[in-house]
């Protein structure tokens, strides 16, 4: 008997992080940003299944007003929902902000939705850094997608370090199974990282190295990739590494960099899959791109993007992703179990008694 694979799921997520520097969205054109303009990097140049922006730095105005969405996730549903996405969920820590978009068809196989969060900042009493999260069930395993703004300055790498490890410690959920980020099938962290340059290379000469293309001789320096390497943070994820320029720190309204700063990627996305985890199921998350968006220039920090084919493979077996939700999740699992239509309907009924 040959060995046969059925697929259970094949789905291209898009990810965005972007520090706005607490700017609002105004008349911003976000096609490019959300790669509605034909260049996704899908399979076949489609739009992606699944839509994650992690923001940081969005403004607080709004905090306080618990009946209105921040601009931000306003002006991605609006662009979103005329190419047929809903929003699945949205978490908001003062200036740190997650929202997931969805294809309507995905709307069933997404599961057991929760959101978390922590606070970092001032010892973990200020949200002004931190995480937010949003974890579900999709298509049968266990995903979550982690947006983080940790301790900013040159000299602030110790803190980076408490900050990541007190998010991994701090976040936990209800589902069984699923209580804690690494738990998860498939994990996926972006954010503005606030990693620097180790040593004591001048800005000036930073900058010329960026312009000469040098970034292999930079990267050697970064302290993201110094501390997955020696197990200090983030050991755990894994990053394709940058091809872009830094995405920090530019003068705003222009490409150039501000040199009061030494350039640095401080916006970064990782990704983890746990791809043996479960009897014949094979899963993997094969990055198809990972990029900066130079014409964006609103704020001193470039958006950063990646896509990822997020595969769940049944090898000799035919598995429908309600068995597999069912296996990894259990009959016990009922937390957040509301589909987006569901919410709809309790606001539309909203709206009828009380004419909101």
């Amino acid at each position: 008997m040959t060995a046969s694979t059925s697929v259970i799921a094949d789905l291209c997520i898009y990810l965005l992080t972007w520090n706005v520097g607490t700017h609002s969205p105004r008349d911003l054109p976000l096609e490019s940003l959300l790669a509605l303009n034909g260049t996704t990097n899908c399979p076949d140049n489609q739009l992606p299944d699944i839509y994650v922006i992690g923001m940081q730095e969005v403004s607080t105005k709004q905090v306080l007003n618990i009946f209105q969405d921040d601009p931000w996730i306003l002006k991605f549903a609006s662009a979103l929902s005329a190419h047929q996405y809903v929003r699945v969920q949205s978490k908001q820590l003062q200036g740190i902000l997650i929202t997931m978009f969805a294809q309507h068809k995905h709307i069933p196989h997404m599961k057991d939705i929760e959101t978390e969060e922590t606070r970092t900042g001032l010892g973990g009493l200020w949200g002004n850094k931190g995480a937010v999260s949003i974890r579900l069930s999709l298509y049968g395993t266990g995903a979550v997608f982690v947006c983080s703004h940790l301790a900013a300055h040159d000299n602030k790498l110790n803190e980076r370090i408490e900050d990541y490890h007190q998010i991994v410690d701090n976040h936990k959920y209800h589902v069984s199974g699923y209580q804690r980020i690494f738990d998860h099938d498939f994990v996926f962290w972006l954010g503005d990282l606030n990693f620097r340059l180790a040593g004591d290379m001048s800005a000036w000469d930073v900058r010329t190295a960026v312009e000469h293309g040098r970034y292999d001789e930079l990267l050697k320096l970064d302290q993201l990739v110094l501390m997955r390497e020696t197990g200090n943070a983030f050991s755990l994820l894994e990053e394709q590494l940058p091809t872009f320029a830094p995405t920090f720190k530019f003068i705003e309204g222009s490409n150039e960099y501000d040199i009061k700063r030494r350039p640095a990627w401080c916006d970064r996305i990782l990704h983890r899959v746990q791809a043996t985890s479960y009897p014949a199921i094979t899963l993997s998350a094969q990055q198809l791109s990972y990029q900066s968006n130079m014409e964006y220039t609103l704020s001193d920090h470039k958006p950063v993007s990646a896509t990822f084919s997020y595969k769940i493979e049944a090898n000799n077996l035919t598995y429908t992703d309600e068995e597999l939700h069912e296996m990894t999740h259990g009959a016990a699992s009922t937390v957040s179990n509301v589909s987006v239509l569901g919410f709809i309907t309790i606001i539309v009924f909203f709206n009828a008694v009380f004419q909101f």
